[in-house]
């Protein structure tokens, strides 16, 4: 007996109610007489001409009757026409996801160890998929088109949404892994005074102190490199109604845009609806509440009062921000930093008062 391993698989297929109304025409019957004598309404009829309704054996003995074709004629065009049109809709779909895999930074989750390398473009789809905890592409856009989050960006500078839930998520899965209370208000805010005074420390024994901290007050604090097309400080939102998430990228790595980033999620997790979306000041009320989150993490980090008396002597040398900056129990970094934002110190002026960090993998 010969198998065939081949078949053969036309790129179209003919709408059964197309051959009907062939055989009707050329009987010369009216599709209402064809539906008496069917005992069908003209309606149904109608529609399966038209290819908005299927044949069905039921329906397929009955124009058997009446026209002499046999029923698993009809069933077979009918057959071939869903699976063909089913085929069309798969190809289209595959395509669709391909897409939308070719927009992520692929290469990057490779090198950090969150993927492995796919081997093909449907591989590619499936692990970002799994990585992302998802079942379908549709499934992604509704859970991170429009991600709930707080975050500071360049102004010049416009992040791919691919990117950013790729780095959101990151932050998502290394925030799993951190033990943290339930969320406690009062107690996070003691533990941002006592993080105020770690910026003076180096940033390896700060940033493992100020994790533990967070932790202990039900947030969780991870650092997740800058990808590819994003262009963020920092992002804040809520895991739970009892475990919130800073993240930080140290995409300037130097310490005042580290830590005023730091203060400045704090104070949307602090100041603003767990619900609120923040996407890259797409609205005046956006922007209303990043300008107050600045002002909360300004303020937290030296008084109003004392920093506009500061000010007013118009500092310019390291010595004055040093000595101010030692007052203030806060690293001078970070007044040089609030100095230049403030147009009172030029950006090129006394950055050599910031502490620069860098990766490890640099």
């Amino acid at each position: 007996m010969v198998t065939a391993t081949n078949s053969f698989r036309p790129d179209y297929a003919v709408p059964p109610g197309w051959i009907l109304e062939e055989r009707l025409e050329a009987q010369g019957v009216s599709h209402a007489e064809f539906a008496r004598r069917c005992g069908r309404s003209a309606k149904l009829v109608s529609e399966i001409i038209a290819g908005k309704a299927p044949i069905e054996p039921e329906t397929a003995l009955q124009f058997e009757k009446v026209l002499g074709v046999d029923a698993s004629i009809w069933l077979g065009i009918e057959t071939d026409y869903q699976l063909h049109r089913a085929r069309v809709a798969e190809a289209e779909k595959a395509g669709q996801e391909l897409a939308w895999s070719k927009n992520f930074p692929v290469m990057e989750l490779v090198k950090c160890g969150a993927i492995n390398k796919p081997e093909s473009g449907a591989d590619s789809v499936n692990k970002l998929l799994a990585f992302f905890g998802v079942a379908s592409v549709d499934a992604w856009k509704g859970r991170y088109g429009a991600a709930n989050v707080a975050y500071r960006h360049s102004p010049t500078f416009r992040s791919s949404e691919q990117a950013l839930a790729t780095w959101l998520r990151l932050g998502e899965i290394a925030a799993e892994q951190q033990e943290c209370a339930v969320y406690n208000e009062k107690q996070f805010r003691g533990a941002l005074k006592q993080i105020r005074q770690l910026t003076v420390e180096p940033i390896n024994i700060a940033l493992r102190k100020t994790r533990l901290l967070c932790n202990e007050t039900g947030v969780a604090l991870v650092v997740i490199k800058s990808l590819p097309k994003t262009s963020l400080c920092g992002a804040a939102r809520w895991l739970s109604p009892t475990k919130a998430i800073i993240q930080l990228s140290l995409r300037h790595k130097s310490d005042d845009q580290f830590w005023f980033s730091l203060f400045h999620e704090a104070a949307h997790l602090l100041l603003h609806s767990k619900k609120v979306v923040f996407v890259e000041g797409t609205s005046d009320e956006l922007s209303d509440l990043e300008a107050e989150a600045n002002d909360w993490a300004a303020n937290f980090l030296v008084p109003r009062h004392s920093w506009e008396t500061f000010v007013a002597t118009r500092p310019r040398s390291a010595a004055t921000v040093r000595q101010f900056a030692q007052t203030q129990g806060i690293a001078p970094g970070i007044v040089v930093g609030m100095l230049q934002h403030a147009n009172v110190l030029p950006w090129t002026h006394l950055n050599g008062l910031k502490a620069r960090y860098r990766w490890n993998d640099d």
